[in-house]
C-alpha cells in the first residue's frame, strides 16, 4: 500500500491524490457579485450540505496552488456575503467547465460560458437558469484555513430559498435522479455522471435492526462466492426465515435442479446454491436468497 505524508510531498501532488481518492464530489456552481454589482460565476467541487435545520451548505474556493491568490468568488463574498449555488447536470457540464477559466476580474462568466442569468428573489447574486436546482444563500461565516497556495476558505451558507425545475420531479414531487442527471468531479480531467447503470439503490437500515454480518452462519459468511456487499445485504434483515418457510420454498421446486445435479457432493451443492443466492441478491431478492442459502441445512 502506498503511504503518503502530506508534509513530504508537494502540495500539488498531494492535492491530486486527494481529488482522486475523495470522489465523486458534487459541484457548487457559485454565483456572486462584488460591491458594485458585477457578477461572477465559478464551479467548486469542495462542496456539500451539512444540515437541514437550519439548511446549511458549505463550499470552499481555495487559494490558487500556483500563486496563492484568492478566488474572485471569495473576494466577492467578503464584499457581499450572499451566493446563489446552482447544481450542475450533464447538459451543462462543458459550459460549467468553461466558466472555471481564470478570467480577469470583472469578466462576466455568464456571458463567456453562454449561461442565462436570472434574478434571485432573496439575494443579490443571479441564478443560472439552465441549472435544474438553485439555492439562494446568505453567507453566515467564512473560515480561512491558511494563507499558502492550496489553502481552503470555507464559505458556510444558510439556504433561504430553493428553486427546482419541475421537469426533474417525479409524480410525488420528489427529485428523480434519472431526470436530474447530475454530474460530479473526480480527479484530474475526470467527471462522473449519475445516470443509467451507475444509479442503484441500497436499502437504508432506518426502520429495522439488521442482524449484522456477525450473525450470519459461518458457512455463508466465509463463502468464496458471496461478496462483502452480498453479506451486507444478508445482514440487513431483522430475522431469518423460519425452518418451515425454508422447507416450503425448497419443496416448491425452485431449486430442485441444484439438488438433482449436485446433491451427492455437499461442497459443489453449497457453491452452486451460493451462486443462485448471489444472483437473487443482485436483484434485491434478499428474503429468497436467504431461503436458498438455508435450504442446504434442511437437506
Amino acid at each position: 500500500m502506498l503511504t503518503i505524508n502530506p508534509k513530504e510531498v508537494k502540495t500539488s501532488e498531494f492535492h491530486s491524490y486527494l481529488l482522486g481518492a475523495v470522489a465523486p464530489r458534487p459541484i457548487a456552481f457559485a454565483s456572486t457579485v462584488d460591491k458594485d454589482g458585477n457578477p461572477n460565476l465559478a464551479p467548486f467541487s469542495f462542496f456539500n450540505v451539512f444540515s437541514a435545520n437550519p439548511p446549511i451548505a458549505v463550499f470552499s474556493p481555495s487559494r490558487s496552488g500556483r500563486t496563492g491568490h484568492t478566488k474572485h468568488t471569495y473576494e466577492n463574498i467578503k464584499e457581499v456575503p450572499e451566493v446563489a449555488i446552482n447544481v450542475v447536470n450533464y447538459e451543462m457540464v462543458q459550459q460549467t467547465s468553461l466558466a472555471s477559466t481564470e478570467y480577469a476580474k470583472g469578466v462576466n462568466e455568464f456571458e463567456k460560458a453562454g449561461f442565462t442569468a436570472i434574478a434571485s428573489e432573496m439575494v443579490k447574486p443571479y441564478r443560472v437558469k439552465e441549472s435544474p436546482a438553485q439555492l439562494e444563500c446568505i453567507v453566515k461565516q467564512v473560515i480561512e484555513l491558511g494563507k499558502e497556495g492550496g489553502a481552503g476558505n470555507l464559505i458556510i451558507c444558510e439556504v433561504v430559498l430553493m428553486h427546482i425545475n419541475e421537469n426533474v420531479l417525479d409524480a410525488n414531487n420528489h427529485i428523480d435522479p434519472h431526470k436530474i442527471d447530475l454530474v460530479a468531479r473526480m480527479g484530474g480531467n475526470w467527471y462522473s455522471r449519475a445516470n443509467g447503470n451507475s444509479l442503484f439503490e441500497v436499502a437504508k437500515p432506518l426502520m429495522n435492526l439488521g442482524i449484522g454480518v456477525d450473525k450470519i452462519p459461518a458457512a455463508i459468511r466465509n463463502s468464496k462466492v458471496l461478496t462483502g456487499n452480498n453479506l451486507g445485504q444478508l445482514g440487513n434483515v431483522e430475522h431469518l426465515p423460519s425452518d418451515d418457510e425454508v422447507m416450503i420454498y425448497k419443496n416448491s421446486g425452485a431449486i430442485n435442479e441444484a439438488f438433482e445435479m449436485y446433491g451427492s457432493t455437499k461442497e459443489k451443492l453449497e457453491e452452486h446454491l451460493h451462486h443462485i443466492a448471489k444472483g437473487l441478491l443482485e436483484n434485491n431478492k434478499v428474503g429468497e436468497a436467504w431461503k436458498v442459502l438455508l435450504s442446504l441445512h434442511n437437506n
